[in-house]
């Protein structure tokens, strides 16, 4: 009798790949020119048009982060604010841009304080700030633009007016928001026009958005922060018992500021100092220097243990200190000195989880879009833009075809908090880019989208590198750590160690034996963050890039 061979159908699996570490979905995008990476491949094709046209980084940037707006709203749009770093080749220099806006003047903690409640809500009216997209643009342009914002906005407004198909991911996110945001005036109307939200495929196209683009187009930012879309959010919020007003939005500005670094293995990470939490990557790179991550390896209890108590401790710091720094003295060269980083390291304890950390007493006198560009000359830009919470507070004013963010919600309201509501205050902010120099020079601009994953992975990611070998899209794909539960600058406290997650690919293992040291694991599905980068290879002079294989995009150039 012979035997019958049954062909068997087994899918292909990242560790198929005939070279790189087994979790690598693909291969590194090299190219001489030029190079941009986002997280929907129609806004990585317009940022290279751009530049193909003559226009810099920062024209591609803003490209992109427009056409980002419309192809996945769910992550950011003109509604949010927006943080950036740019290597500015001719000067050879790095400027940061703090485009965050500021709480109504007219809302008070007392008003909060009537309505009887601890935590200011994430939805609504009551969590609007200040949009600062728009200026945070016309600030980078102004500084470092080469085409008319009306070439850079144009692929938006083409596929506002005549339509895009929706990507699988953003699909996905664009169900869920909707669940929550259908009830919150104006949201449907744009988002939900056939009574659904857009599925997978499906060809969606906004209108109001389109509008709203052409006025900045034509009118500049004083279309949005003085003219007519300042004046329909104002009455829209108005209407539905906001406290925004146009008076609000006429007196917001973008603030530039000095990006703040640390040395990690020879390189330096640079971040943004508060309002943002970016200084907490430089906090936990500082506490595990002194570590042998390497000789641990990444799949290892070990690493994977000093990670998360380094995580703790900057949380607590983070909790305690960052806020506005025009309403408070923070001690960001104190937070982020390596003698700090080794007194703090003296309460890790090597065998056991911690449950809870005091965070440190400074001297007595003392769901989001990453995208980044580099251009033909040499300028890069690291850029994070977002609403918070996916597609912010569900308020969108009609005619505009877009949602008002509701960073408001991460004030807290404890007396005495660094981070308390007042009005005209910028909340503290999750939203953090990222840059790496070395002996002065551009390395890499990245960034890992994500609220608190952030700084967790801006540190792993760099970890990834420099001390387990993996190219930059290795880095990206590689499983991640993830810490939830800490202490919260809107004013929780972690008392019980808080949850540790990890992603398929860590050994059954190390998981046992993270447990036998007093961590809680707890099974996540999809908040490990989205990543992008680009490396400048200074012996070839060429870029090189990567794309999160968790979301839509891609790294592409020329």
């Amino acid at each position: 009798m012979c035997a019958v061979a049954v062909a068997v159908s087994v899918p292909a699996l990242a560790y198929d790949r005939i070279t790189g570490h087994h979790f690598a979905s693909r291969s590194e995008v090299m190219a001489p020119e030029a190079m941009a990476a986002t997280s929907q491949p129609l806004a990585t094709q317009a940022a290279l048009e751009v530049m193909r046209n003559g226009g810099s980084a920062v024209d591609a940037a803003i490209a992109a982060n427009a056409l980002l707006g419309l192809v996945e709203p769910t992550g950011n749009g003109i509604g949010g604010d927006l943080y950036a770093i740019i290597w500015d080749a001719e000067s050879e220099t790095l400027h940061g841009l703090n485009a965050s806006g500021r709480s109504p003047q007219s809302l008070t903690l007392e008003h909060f304080q009537q309505q009887g409640l601890e935590k200011i809500p994430a939805r609504g009216v009551l969590p609007l700030s200040v949009p600062g997209a728009v200026d945070g643009w016309f600030e980078m342009h102004q500084r470092f633009g080469s085409l008319p914002m009306s070439e850079l906005l144009a692929p938006a407004i083409h596929y506002a007016e005549n339509g895009f198909p929706v990507s699988e991911v953003i699909a996905y996110y664009f169900e869920r928001n909707a669940e929550v945001l259908q009830q919150y005036p104006g949201f449907a109307e744009v988002f939900m026009q056939d009574g659904e939200p857009p599925q997978e495929g499906e060809r969606f196209s906004n209108p109001d958005l389109a509008w709203s683009y052409r006025q900045l187009a034509e009118h500049g930012r004083e279309a949005f922060y003085e003219g007519e879309i300042a004046q329909r959010i104002s009455r829209f919020v108005s209407e539905h018992g906001g406290f925004l007003t146009a008076d609000d939005l006429a007196a917001h500005s973008s603030e530039w500021v000095d990006p703040v670094s640390t040395n990690y293995r020879g390189y330096d990470l640079w971040e943004l100092p508060p309002n943002t939490q970016g200084i907490a990557a430089l906090q936990i790179l500082n506490i595990l220097e002194d570590y042998d991550l390497s000789a641990w390896g990444h799949d290892s209890p070990e690493y994977i243990h000093h990670f998360v108590e380094a995580k703790k401790l900057a949380f607590e710091d983070r909790a305690r200190f960052y806020s506005d720094t025009a309403f408070n003295e923070i001690p960001v060269d104190w937070l982020i000195s390596k003698d700090y980083a080794t007194e703090r390291r003296q309460l890790i304890d090597s065998e056991q989880a911690g449950n809870s950390f005091e965070p440190g007493n400074p001297p007595t006198e003392g769901d989001t879009i990453y995208l980044t560009t580099a251009d033909k000359d040499g300028n890069m830009v690291s850029l994070i833009q977002s609403n918070y919470r996916g597609m912010g507070s569900g308020i969108t004013p009609e005619g505009t075809g877009f949602v008002l963010q509701n960073r408001g919600e991460l004030f807290a309201l404890e007396e005495g908090h660094m981070n308390l509501y007042e009005p005209g205050k910028r909340p503290f902010h999750t939203i953090i880019p990222a840059f790496v120099t070395k002996d002065g020079q551009p390395v890499m601009s990245y960034g890992v989208m994500g609220g608190a994953t952030q700084p967790q992975m801006h540190a792993q990611i760099l970890i990834n590198i420099l001390d387990f070998g993996m190219n930059l899209q290795e880095a990206g794909d590689a499983p991640r750590i993830l810490h939830t539960g800490s202490s919260q600058p809107t004013g929780e406290q972690m008392t019980d160690g808080g949850v540790v997650s990890l992603e398929n690919g860590f050994s059954s293992a190390t998981r046992r034996e993270l447990v036998k040291m007093g961590h809680r694991l707890q099974e996540a599905v999809g908040p490990y963050g989205g990543y992008q980068a680009i490396w400048y290879d200074t012996e070839q002079e060429v870029y090189i890039g990567a794309s999160e294989s968790r979301k839509d995009g891609h790294a592409a150039g020329y």
